[in-house]
């Protein structure tokens, strides 16, 4: 009977902890969304004067190369982080210092077409302090055999 008495006692202990941590884990919750909401209000924009280049048509081992122009709209300085392509042929180089508002950037791409042919969609994923966090711009055109 002790041990019974005891065990209960026990589990309302565990029980009432729970559920003391649970209210302020639901407070931390509210607080953390409001916060991200006005961070995000805040946040920069990069936008993009054009989200895709067709470059045509070009020779299988020609290299062609595009710059993405972007102004940052937002409130706040636009850092790059990282610009990746989907294969290792297209290669992307972006501004390392922030971007401030109201002033532009270029993501520049070269795309080699060596050993390539048929219709070409390269993906650029760029990475940045930006609501959401990644951002596609694409280089698309056709390579034609020798």
């Amino acid at each position: 009977m002790k041990k019974l008495f005891l065990s209960l006692v026990a589990a309302g202990m565990l029980l009432s902890a729970c559920n003391s941590s649970n209210g302020s884990t639901a407070d931390n919750a509210s607080k953390a969304n409001a916060d991200s909401a006005a961070t995000a209000a805040n946040a920069p924009v990069a936008k993009f004067e054009k989200e895709s280049h067709d470059f045509g048509k070009i020779k299988e081992g020609d290299k062609v190369s595009y710059d993405f122009k972007f102004t940052n709209t937002g409130k706040s300085p636009l850092i790059i982080t990282d610009a990746r392509a989907t294969c290792g042929c297209t290669t992307p180089t972006w501004p390392k210092a922030p971007v401030k508002p109201g002033e532009s950037g270029v993501i520049s791409v070269t795309f080699n077409s060596a050993g390539k042919s048929g219709l070409q969609d390269k993906q650029i994923t760029v990475t940045a302090n930006t609501q959401p966090a990644e951002t596609m711009v694409h280089l698309i055109g056709e390579v034609l055999k020798k």
